[in-house]
């Protein structure tokens, strides 16, 4: 498995597929043929059904100015490798430099047509959960002391700055209002739910509101075009951040703490990615929403100390009842449901963690085993249904506007 810097990124919003991804594509291909004065970049499959509402074309532009370019969406042509798909021609004058296809494969990660495995660079020897378990148990370590072993404990300061930029999002969706862009007019409620306090709230009512005002100020945040991280991708950003930061003002943890237990979550991460995916495109919200809360369950398991069986069985339990979750934005938007799936995942992350302090003897199901299922679900659902605002809420939502 690669560096969870790899997992863990830094950049804006919304998409971490649809704008990070070819945002670091284009970088690439920039520096690669510097003479080049025309790019024409043509998009396939999901990056050319919702690129527009994601703002891929923006970013695109964005990041080659001020070298003119022209963006093609095809939305006919298949894909046959991976459905975020694009096609990079460089020019200088009438002369075609390079013909590059890439793929946004997830979590703002590109891969170049033709890259190998070896181009990918392993830092973790291991790439199943049982595997890890069973050598922690023998080193009588914790993931996090996993983490630090094969990263160095350089790692926990990259964790440390990914985790004040968590914060930083929430505290700026917590201050900001009005209407996010793209055309909904999606309200941000982060403020409100922060301070909505009910007359005769009860502690679990309180909890699930602050809960709720965090994920929300995060993925508003990320639908907004601010800058979050993923977690494990810019669409369930909100999940992680929201959880910790609960618990970290409940319980007065340290910023150790709380790295700590990003460095357990991000192990629960990087394996889905590497056995599973991270795209929602490829997969549905299930693999996006649903890796989420798997990390953020994961998380908060080792913020209280639990043993492996209980991480594991919190992060599978997650993950489990997530599985079919479609990828259905309206508009290719990043805001419903994709907000408020985020408020309902960070909950769910909470609940996993109960079932996990008394259950975990009698669980038959393994982590490994519901990611491989996780894989098997997204590659079966219709296309429709992963990330090409076709179907599902999309779908009959725009019918709704048709009749109005």
């Amino acid at each position: 498995m690669e560096s969870l810097r790899e997992l863990y990124k830094i950049g804006r919003g919304p998409s971490s597929s649809h704008t990070m991804g070819p945002e670091r594509a284009i970088k690439s291909i920039k520096n690669r043929h510097p003479l080049a004065d025309f790019f024409k970049i043509v998009l396939f499959g999901s990056l050319a059904l919702t690129g527009e509402g994601h703002g891929t074309d923006r970013i695109i532009k964005e990041t080659l100015l001020p070298t003119k370019c022209e963006i093609v969406f095809d939305k006919k042509s298949p894909c046959d490798f991976h459905p975020n798909t694009m096609d990079v021609y460089a020019y200088q004058g009438k002369k075609l430099l390079s013909k590059e296809r890439i793929y946004s494969v997830g979590g703002g990660k590109v891969v170049f047509d033709g890259e190998t495995e070896e181009n990918k660079k392993e830092v973790y020897p291991h790439n199943s959960f049982t595997e890890i378990s069973e050598y922690c148990a023998r080193k009588n370590i914790r993931i996090w002391q996993y983490v630090e072993e094969f990263e160095g404990k350089e790692i926990f300061s990259y964790l440390n700055e990914v985790w004040q930029v968590m914060k930083s999002s929430i505290r700026e969706g917590l201050t900001t209002t009005g209407t996010l862009p793209g055309g909904l007019g999606t309200q941000r409620k982060a403020q409100f739910l922060y301070n909505q306090r009910h007359i005769d709230e009860s502690a679990q009512t309180r909890e699930n509101r602050l809960v709720c005002s965090y994920a929300f100020a995060v993925s508003e945040q990320n639908a907004s075009g601010g800058t979050i991280v993923t977690a494990p991708t810019c669409g369930s950003c909100g999940v992680l951040p929201s959880v910790l930061m609960y618990y970290q003002e409940k319980n007065s943890l340290s910023d150790d703490a709380i790295v700590k237990a990003l460095a357990t979550g991000g192990i629960i991460g990087n394996l889905i990615k590497k056995n599973a995916s991270i795209s929602g495109a490829e997969c549905g919200c299930q693999a996006e929403i649903g890796s989420a809360c798997s990390m953020a369950a994961g998380a908060l398991s080792e913020l209280f100390e639990m043993g492996l069986s209980q991480i594991e069985y919190a992060s599978e339990v997650a993950m489990e009842h997530h599985l079919g979750l479609t990828c259905d934005p309206i508009g290719g938007l990043v805001q419903i449901p994709c907000i408020e799936r985020n408020a309902v995942a960070a909950m769910r992350a909470i609940n996993a963690l109960s079932l996990a302090n008394f259950l975990t003897d009698s669980r038959k199901i393994s982590f490994d085993m519901v990611v491989k299922v996780m894989y098997e679900t997204g590659k079966n659902l219709l296309s429709d249904y992963r990330e090409t605002a076709s179907g599902g809420l999309a779908k009959h939502y725009a019918k709704m506007g048709d009749e109005k």
